[in-house]
């Protein structure tokens, strides 16, 4: 999924308390900055993407549409996009009417009066045990799949189950054994920070999955990118000076920071190999150096690293990358709208490179420029997410972001 994956990559994380962290920003004057405490961003000094709406109404009618937006989302007929239907709401492991000496198994997903269910049915026919819990949380844009989190009191696990949108299938979780009914698998805070907007830990333990519930904001909001944003929407609603202590606009523009910087905000959900926390998850300011906040990488990348997770580190071995002091992420993606079909890219690529300069031209003429995409930035199945079930297995394709010559 993109900016969401199918299913929650789970690390042991470990981290160091801190404090402070202050975004950088264009203007020297610090007080200009939003405030932090405990190493996180003022959650009161939210004001929810409806604010923005007023002012910003192009950027937000089309963000709404994106998969940042639509990353996590509350359960529901419209949210779930696995069918209910009977005929495609079973999942079959291994059917328990027929089970020899291992246990059968399956899944049903079930509409019902009070919500929507996967309920796991498992053993030999006389000696079946269920259980069932709920749809809470979907988990992914669907783009390639979903998966989805239930609630168990203040405790947030993922469900066995996720959907594939190849196909239109109910699969296992990717990461889940096949023919197991595991409903144990922890939601962790470092997982729930590239889905959503915010959720407070009733814990600083990384592996925690309890959580204070009504903190919960789902979807990747304009104020992950921006900051919290309470302090501009009342400077212009009241049409005012700016609050006591504050300077400027008193939001972040990402549009404003150094390239690396830049780069760095898209990096902390879009560079997988970097795990390991330095500060707690939801610590990261927009516009600070990631290094504060995820332990480097050490060593050199992988001679042809996974495609999945790790597209910022993919774009910076490009040497398209390497030889532009400016190109970033947003040289290309418009983070406030939908992604276009990818062959569409190829005009960023002909503001620099000539469509004679391709080998390729000679035999298929200035029609190439139609898609350079695909030739430098191929598709590719990754390993870094696997589902096996009932003896298939299955790899979601991502692209590339290596962009160089690949025949």
């Amino acid at each position: 999924m993109a900016p969401a994956s199918v299913a929650l990559l789970l690390a042991l994380l470990g981290f160091l308390a801190a404090a402070g962290q202050i975004a950088e920003r264009t203007t020297p004057d610090p007080r200009s900055q939003p405030t932090v405490h405990g190493g996180k961003p003022q959650h009161e000094k939210y004001a929810g993407d409806a604010a923005c709406l007023s002012c910003h109404q192009d950027q937000s009618n089309s963000y709404v549409h994106t998969a940042h937006h639509l990353t996590s989302q509350p359960a529901n007929k419209d949210s779930i996009l696995g069918s209910f239907r009977d005929g495609s709401n079973v999942l079959m492991i291994a059917d328990p009417a027929t089970a020899g000496d291992d246990p059968g198994l399956y899944f049903k997903m079930e509409a019902k009066d009070s919500g929507f269910y996967q309920t796991a049915v498992a053993g030999w026919p006389g000696q079946l045990q269920r259980r069932s819990e709920r749809f809470d949380i979907v988990i992914g844009s669907g783009v390639r799949g979903q998966s989805y989190l239930y609630w168990h009191g203040d405790q947030l696990y993922e469900l066995p189950v996720s959907y594939w949108s190849d196909g239109s299938r109910w699969i296992n979780s990717p990461g889940y054994k096949n023919g197991t009914m595991n409903f144990s698998r922890a939601a962790i805070p470092r997982c729930l920070e590239c889905h959503a907007t915010y959720i407070e830990p009733r814990s600083p333990d990384p592996l925690t999955n309890q959580y204070v519930k009504a903190s919960l904001e789902l979807g990747i909001s304009c104020e992950r990118c921006h900051g919290p944003g309470a302090d501009h929407v009342s400077l212009h609603r009241t049409k005012a000076s700016a609050p006591a202590g504050l300077t400027g606009e008193a939001i972040l523009n990402p549009a404003k920071f150094s390239r690396d910087r830049q780069v760095d905000l898209c990096a902390l959900c879009h560079n997988g190999i970097r795990s390991q926390e330095l500060v707690p998850a939801f610590s990261f300011v927009p516009g600070k150096p990631l290094d504060n906040y995820l332990l480097p990488n050490e060593g050199d990348m992988a001679a042809h690293p996974d495609v999945h997770g790790n597209q910022v580190g993919l774009l910076e071995k490009s040497r398209c990358y390497l030889s532009s002091p400016n190109m970033s992420c947003s040289t290309c993606h418009d983070v406030h709208q939908p992604e276009r079909p990818a062959a569409t890219y190829s005009n960023r690529c002909l503001t620099c490179h000539q469509v004679e300069s391709c080998g390729m031209s000679k035999t298929m003429g200035h029609k190439i420029a139609d898609n350079c995409i695909d030739c430098h930035m191929p598709v590719e199945q990754t390993n870094a997410i696997i589902s096996e079930t009932a003896g298939q297995v299955m790899r979601p394709k991502m692209r590339n972001h290596w962009i160089k010559v690949y025949r």
